[in-house]
C-alpha cells in the first residue's frame, strides 16, 4: 500500500492553513488509514481532525480545522492507495489485448475494481466482487456503479469473460439492487456470439431479474489490426441494424413494463447501419453518453444552443469532488479546452465573428462522425472544412476520434495546407499527449484544442483566430 501524495493545496484553504504543501505524504487521518480517495474524502469531512505525514523522511503531525462544507482545498496523487483490482477474466473482445506495444504503460492496465466503478464510471464484471465489497458499497453509498453484463446466460457469459465465475457473478448485481445501488449495465455486442437470440435472451432477463436497473448500453466490438481472435469481428450494415431493431422492439417492451425505454444501442450502431439517429428526448437523462449511447444528438444539441440542454456530464460522483485525482480519459486535456467549456451560447445564436475574420478553419475529427460534423461545421462556417483522419494506427473498425492517435493526425496535417486554423478535439488527448505517446506540440501545424463539446466547437469557429 503506498502513501497518498499532496500534489496541489489550494491558498487560503484549511489545508494551506495548517501547513500542509506538495509533497506532504499521508499517513493517517484521524488515526485512520485510509484505502482510497473515498475514504480519504469521508474523513476529510470533518470540522476537525489529525493528519500524521511524512515530509522529507520526518513524520509531522498537523490538526485541520474547517468550517462545515468548507473544502479541505488540496488534491492527492491517486484515486486509490493500495492495489488496483485487476481483472482476471480473458475477454477476446478486449481492447486492451488489442494494443500494440510501445504505448503508455497505464493503458494495458485492465482494472475490475468497483470503486474505480464509482469514482469514475469504469465497467466491472463483479467476478471479483465479494460480501466485504457488498457492505462497504451499502453502507459508505457507492452508487452509481457500472457494470459489465454481455449476456445473462451464465453459460455464454462464462464463455464470454473466459472465467468461470462469470457464470454466477451477476448474483452480485441482483444483491446491488436490493440494496438501493443505481446500477447502468452494458452490453458489447459481439457478432455470432451474444447477438441475435442471446441478446433478446439477455433482453428478457434483464425485464425478469434486473428490472430496477437505469440503463443498459449496447455497444459494438471494436477489432482493431492488432486483433488476435479469430472468431471476433466487426459488425456488418445488416447485423448493426439487428441489433438496433431489437433494441428499439425491446424499449416498447420496457416502457410498459417498468416505465422507461431502460435498453439503448449506441450511435456507433446507427452509423454502421447508415440510420437515422433517435432525437435526443429518446435517450432520457443520455446517462450512458461516455458510452456513445445519445452522444452525437447531445453535442448536436448543443452546438445549436438549445436552451436547458448541459453538456456532457463527467462520469463518477468524485469527478468534481475535493480531493480527487483525475484518472484515464477523463483526466483534464489541455488549459485551452478547458477555458473553451466556459464560453457561452445564446440561444438561438452564437458570438459574432470579428469583423475581417478570414482565416480558413479545418476541424479534425474521426471517420465515424465525419458526415454529421460537416453538416454542423457548414451551418455557422460553410467556408471550414471537416478533416476525417482514417485511423490507421489500430486499423479495423476503429473510427471513434477519441481514438485517434497523434501519428495519424501528424499525417493528416502534413498533407494539409499551413496557415488555417486547425482545430483539434480534446477527446483524444490526456494531459496534451495522444495515445502513442506525442504530444501537440510534436505535430507539423499549429491547433486549437477545442473541448469536445457541441457548444464550445460552435464557438471556436466564430471566434478570432488565436
Amino acid at each position: 500500500m503506498s502513501l497518498p501524495a499532496v500534489v496541489a493545496v489550494n491558498p487560503g484553504s484549511p489545508a494551506a492553513r495548517a501547513g500542509l504543501v506538495p509533497g506532504d505524504q499521508i499517513v493517517s487521518m484521524d488515526g485512520q488509514v485510509p484505502r482510497d480517495v473515498i475514504e480519504y474524502q469521508l474523513l476529510a469531512d470533518q470540522e476537525a481532525f489529525e493528519i500524521e505525514l511524512r515530509r522529507g523522511g520526518v513524520e509531522v503531525s498537523v490538526n485541520i480545522e474547517r468550517d462545515a462544507g468548507e473544502p479541505l482545498g488540496m488534491q492527492v496523487d491517486s484515486a486509490l492507495f493500495d492495489r488496483v483490482r485487476t481483472c482476471d477474466n480473458h475477454c477476446a473482445f478486449c481492447f486492451i489485448h488489442q494494443l500494440p506495444k510501445g504505448m503508455r504503460k497505464s493503458l494495458y492496465v485492465r482494472d475490475d475494481d468497483y470503486r474505480l466503478s464509482f469514482l469514475y464510471g469504469n465497467f466491472t464484471t463483479l467476478t471479483r466482487f465479494n460480501e466485504l465489497d457488498l457492505e462497504r458499497v451499502v453502507d459508505q453509498g457507492l452508487s452509481p456503479l457500472w457494470v459489465s453484463i454481455h449476456a445473462t446466460d451464465p453459460d455464454v457469459r462464462a464463455s464470454m469473460l473466459r472465467n468461470r465465475r462469470g457464470a454466477t457473478s451477476l448474483r452480485w448485481l441482483r444483491a446491488l439492487l436490493d440494496n438501493g445501488v443505481s446500477v447502468h449495465g452494458q452490453v458489447v455486442v459481439c457478432p455470432g456470439v451474444n447477438d441475435g437470440m442471446v441478446l433478446e435472451s439477455t433482453f428478457a432477463d434483464i425485464m425478469d431479474l434486473y428490472p430496477e436497473l437505469s440503463s443498459v448500453a449496447c455497444v459494438p466490438l471494436g477489432v482493431s489490426r492488432w486483433n488476435v481472435e479469430p472468431s471476433m469481428r466487426a459488425h456488418s450494415s445488416d447485423e448493426a441494424g439487428a441489433v438496433i431493431d431489437a433494441v428499439e422492439d425491446w424499449q416498447g417492451y420496457f416502457t410498459k413494463a417498468v416505465g422507461h425505454s431502460m435498453v439503448f444501442a449506441s450511435d456507433e450502431f446507427y452509423l454502421q447501419a447508415g440510420r437515422d439517429l433517435p432525437p435526443l428526448t429518446e435517450y432520457g437523462e443520455v446517462a450512458q453518453h461516455e458510452n456513445g449511447v445519445g452522444l452525437v444528438r447531445l453535442f448536436e444539441a448543443r452546438f445549436f444552443g438549445m436552451a436547458g440542454v448541459d453538456g456532457p456530464r463527467p462520469g463518477g460522483f468524485f469527478s468534481s469532488v475535493d480531493g480527487a485525482p483525475a484518472s484515464g480519459y477523463r483526466a483534464p486535456r489541455t488549459e485551452s479546452a478547458a477555458s473553451e467549456v466556459a464560453v457561452a451560447i445564446r440561444p438561438g445564436g452564437a458570438r459574432p465573428a470579428p469583423q475581417g475574420e478570414a482565416t480558413p478553419v479545418s476541424v479534425i475529427t474521426g471517420e465515424y462522425a465525419a458526415g454529421l460534423l460537416e453538416a454542423l461545421v457548414a451551418s455557422v462556417r460553410p467556408d471550414a472544412e471537416v478533416i476525417a483522419v482514417p485511423n490507421r494506427y489500430f486499423g479495423g473498425n476503429i473510427a471513434v476520434a477519441g481514438l485517434l492517435t497523434g501519428t495519424d493526425i501528424a499525417r493528416a496535417l502534413s498533407e494539409s495546407p499551413p496557415g488555417r486554423r486547425y482545430l483539434l478535439p480534446d477527446v483524444c488527448l490526456s494531459a496534451g499527449v495522444f495515445l502513442d505517446g506525442i504530444s501537440v506540440a510534436e505535430l507539423p501545424r499549429p491547433v486549437e484544442v477545442v473541448a469536445t463539446d457541441g457548444a464550445a466547437l460552435r464557438s471556436a469557429l466564430l471566434g478570432a483566430a488565436k
